[in-house]
């Protein structure tokens, strides 16, 4: 990948001809070129040759490579000590936030992830180039909280002012182009970028302290290209330590040998239900993204179709082929966390009690291999496990698929992670571990020995492993070790967590609070466990949508976040897995009204692998949180609590409590005007729509002066055009029930412009209002009559939006 399309010093570019650098950029440019891509790179052009002639010494960088994110950002200036991050909005009026997040996140990718750039000061600069001027807060752009502002006219000015303060060694422009990349993507972030065409070296680290993705692929490359020439049948065994990129590696094999034109579909399944929820939905998503941007749009289903064909859920594919005794279409298949597969008790009760089926005998790894087995000439299956992960009754672990290899099919060529066959964790019968050394091959690159989930920390999977094994001497030597790369603190107050993570949270970094599915006295502080989430709401929906990660409001068990991360996280412990006095874990269920002692050894285990999960979920940092108890509630008496946290601060996390804590003031949003359509209306319908009162206090029109169909329309635009109503408020006000009660109305309020709607719809005014890119009708329906009268709800509602915005 060339790091960038167009290089060159300040004084070369300002020589150099527009049609030259035009032409470097159009080289580079891997899609079609659009019109609206060459006139952005003329206008950044342009802007830079007028903004940058006071700043001969420097280096200037047009479409500079963000790896991670398969995205390149529009420029960067190297000036002195200090590197600039610029993404242009060439034609717009106002400062939008999605375009601030962006520049941050590039910012950030930089910050993380390029070498060079680590302790380099980086400021993220935002120029929309019809904007106004711009109050800049210096110190909340150099901690990352936000961007820039500036326009065409003042970019150098503002450039000037920053450099004013610079004071370190001038930076060797080669020296930081060329420093090493090492990129650890998130799982959404690599699928996405896989999906576009990228290649896993692109989106791996390139150091030798972890064992590059890239060998992994090539040996699952070798063997399926085998099998393929000499039609044999082939399974992988592919191991790593949890976040060692066993998935992404399973995305990039399925996505390569993914060629349907050559006989050779392929797909990656998986029994993580959230897992294949998140990934499809992100791909959909994003799909239907770049196409708009490459000018051949696709609807939402038409990119869901290709997606859902790609990933799938592992027990869908096996009631598909339950159906029909043919051989699947697809010649590789990727089983992700395949020790999750069910054994032969739990697939045999599954499919009798859910599915009618009386004769079902198999364990779920040998049915699988059973269909894989019905193509004639060849097929390869990849199986990615994860040792100490299992969570769940019934999981069959590795095991159970060496057991079906050896009793069903023994002719199939087996390769294997050289860890299988040492390492008693995989296999604990003797018996299979020496037949698999006997009819395998053993391939040290299907071992992934070292976690890129953190990329501040690669011991953190070691520091957990400890943790849990209550090894004190060496879990605090590997906390002095991460401690400062991969901040952890401890608290007993939940708004102090939930603090913590916004402090940290810059950009679009996402943060969230998980807890166990288990920890079900953890309700006093507004955490149910038992609320069943929309991962894919969770973990794609932005800071605006209260389902989302970011409200902090509603929490992912260990079974919707296993597979994926975010970058901070607040682990809420509850009284389900504590120490006692004695320095040992107690285990426990809550049944009814109390808890229950767990005795059996294997559900101690799938309960010390569920904190095993949660603990390693975040990327960045994570803050603990553990409740104090309760002395008048016997459900969460201190003892469940205390001893796990003095175990934890004895090992020398911080505690955060008010004294020591301060918030930092939350990031103001930077909300751009919102735009008001009327199609086809007239002068006076415009004007009305697109008002814009100039106090608060204008914005309710005196009651008697105006009907209430005109008082209710004018006043919720003027609100809607000031950002006087929240998101929240805006996501109540479309359901039916909530527009009753207080509006006394009978349809939602607002309600989503369909794409096949016409300009006026029954019972909503005709026109609609852009809230955030959505479009939006308004209800019409609003009454004043003796038995009727909508005005005193209309009015008690705004009364409370006013106090609301005035406190």
């Amino acid at each position: 990948m060339k790091r960038a399309y167009y290089s060159n010093s300040i004084l070369g570019f300002l020589k150099d001809d527009n049609s030259k650098i035009l032409g470097e950029l159009s080289l580079y440019h891997t899609h079609a070129l659009e019109e609206l891509q060459k006139n952005a790179w003329i206008g950044e052009i342009n802007i830079l040759k007028d903004q940058l002639q006071d700043f001969p010494n420097g280096q200037v960088y047009f479409e500079f490579a963000i790896p991670r994110m398969g995205k390149r950002v529009d420029n960067i200036v190297v000036i002195n000590d200090i590197v600039f991050v610029l993404e242009f909005k060439v034609g717009d009026f106002e400062y939008g936030n999605h375009a601030i997040e962006q520049v941050i996140d590039y910012t950030l990718d930089l910050k993380n992830f390029h070498e060079g750039s680590h302790h380099t000061k980086l400021i993220p600069v935002l120029i929309s180039t019809n904007a106004s001027d711009f109050d800049n807060d210096q110190d909340q752009i150099e901690d990352l909280y936000t961007a820039a502002r500036t326009n065409k006219n003042n970019l150098g000015e503002y450039l000037k002012e920053v450099l004013k303060n610079s004071n370190g060694d001038n930076i060797n422009h080669f020296d930081w182009e060329t420093s090493i990349y090492k990129p650890t993507p998130t799982i959404v972030e690599a699928a996405q970028a896989l999906y576009k065409g990228h290649n896993v070296q692109e989106i791996s680290r390139s150091d030798a302290g972890a064992i590059n993705l890239s060998r992994t692929a090539t040996c699952l490359n070798r063997i399926v290209e085998n099998s393929k020439l000499y039609l044999k049948k082939s399974i992988c065994f592919v191991t790593g330590v949890p976040g060692a990129g066993k998935t992404l590696a399973g995305l990039n094999i399925a996505n390569e040998r993914m060629k349907s034109d050559e006989d050779e579909h392929a797909v990656f399944l998986s029994g993580n239900g959230p897992l294949v929820d998140v990934l499809r939905e992100a791909l959909t998503r994003d799909e239907v993204k770049t196409s708009k941007e490459n000018g051949t749009p696709l609807t939402k289903k038409q990119a869901a179709i290709k997606a859902n064909s790609f990933i799938q859920n592992i027990h869908h594919f096996r009631d598909d082929n339950l159906i029909s005794l043919k051989a699947p279409i697809e010649k590789v298949v990727v089983f992700d966390e395949a020790q999750r597969a069910w054994t032969r008790a739990k697939a045999s009760s599954f499919m009798k009690v859910k599915k009618g089926v009386e004769d079902f005998n198999m364990s779920e790894p040998e049915f699988l291999i059973d269909v894989m087995n019905r193509h004639q000439d060849w097929c390869v299956i990849i199986c990615l496990i994860g040792g100490g992960q299992e969570i769940n009754t019934g999981e069959a672990g590795l095991e159970e698929w060496i057991l079906a290899l050896k009793e069903h099919y023994s002719e199939w060529d087996i390769h294997y992670s050289d860890l299988i066959s040492e390492n008693k964790n995989y296999i604990k019968s003797a018996e299979l571990r020496s037949w698999i050394k006997e009819n395998g091959e053993s391939e040290k690159d299907l071992h992934l020995a070292v976690s890129v989930r953190s990329f501040r920390s690669e011991q953190l999977s070691n520091f957990v492993h400890e943790l849990l094994e209550l090894n004190t001497n060496s879990v605090k030597s590997l906390y002095q070790e991460i401690k400062d790369d991969y901040p952890i603190v401890l608290t007993r107050d939940l708004e102090i967590a939930k603090g913590w993570l916004r402090n940290n949270a810059k950009g679009t970094e996402r943060m969230g609070i998980v807890s166990s599915s288990g920890a079900r006295r953890l309700r006093p502080h507004s955490i149910d466990v038992k609320n069943e989430i929309s991962p894919a709401e969770w973990f794609l929906n932005d800071e605006n949508d209260i389902r989302s990660s970011y409200f902090l409001e509603v929490i992912a068990t260990e079974f919707d976040i296993q597979g994926l991360e975010i970058d901070w996280v607040c682990l809420a412990w509850g009284a389900n897995f504590f120490l006692d006095t004695e320095n040992e874990w107690n285990f426990q269920k809550f049944s009814g009204t109390k808890w229950q002692n767990i005795n059996q050894e294997i559900t101690k285990q799938y309960l010390i692998n569920t904190y095993r999960v949660l603990l390693t979920r975040a990327r960045q940092g994570m803050v603990l949180f553990i409740p104090r108890g309760s002395d008048i509630d016997h459900t969460r008496p201190s003892e469940f609590y205390d001893a796990t946290f003095k175990y934890l601060k004895d090992l020398g996390i911080k505690e955060l409590t008010k004294d020591n804590f301060v918030p930092v003031k939350p990031k103001k949003k930077f909300n751009p005007k919102l735009k008001i359509v009327s199609s086809k209306s007239s002068p006076n319908q415009t004007k009305l729509f697109s008002q814009k009162l100039e106090n608060k206090n204008s914005a309710e029109i005196p009651p008697n002066k105006v009907k209430i169909g005109k008082f209710v329309k004018t006043t919720l635009l003027n609100l809607f055009n000031q950002n006087l109503i929240d998101t929240a408020e805006i996501i109540r006000m479309q359901n039916e029930d909530y527009s009753r009660d207080t509006f006394h109305i009978q349809y939602p309020l607002l309600r989503k412009k369909l794409s096949t709607d016409p300009d006026k719809i029954l019972r909503y005014w005709k026109g609609v209002i852009n809230i955030n890119k959505i479009d939006y009708f308004i209800c019409s329906e609003w009454y004043e009559q003796p038995n009727n009268n909508d005005r005193p709800y209309f009015l008690k509602w705004l009364r409370k939006i006013r106090n609301t915005e005035t406190t």
